[in-house]
């Protein structure tokens, strides 16, 4: 039960921080945060591998990485939602 609570409490850092990276909100505020990381991770993890720093079943930098390419394309899509829309 605490590894979950710590997966998720990195997570939501991960995503978090990858948000403020780069400059941008991620949709759903804290969910969105903890979503971001976790799906973040597996798509760096995907691309880059597994090194660095691991804490609570997060490889720090791939994860990292993954959360801001997750959010970027994420930020992306609902600025050109928005644009299609008006």
């Amino acid at each position: 039960m605490m590894s979950f609570i710590w997966f998720l409490i990195i997570g939501g850092i991960l995503g978090w921080l990858a948000g403020v990276i780069l400059g941008k909100d991620v949709p759903g505020g804290i969910i969105g945060n903890i979503i971001a990381g976790i799906v973040g991770s597996w798509i760096g993890s995907m691309i880059l591998g597994n090194w660095g720093w691991k804490v609570s079943d997060f490889y720090v930098f791939p994860a990292l990485i993954g959360a801001i390419v997750l959010i970027f394309i994420v930020s992306f899509i609902l600025r050109s939602m928005r644009k299609a829309t008006n």
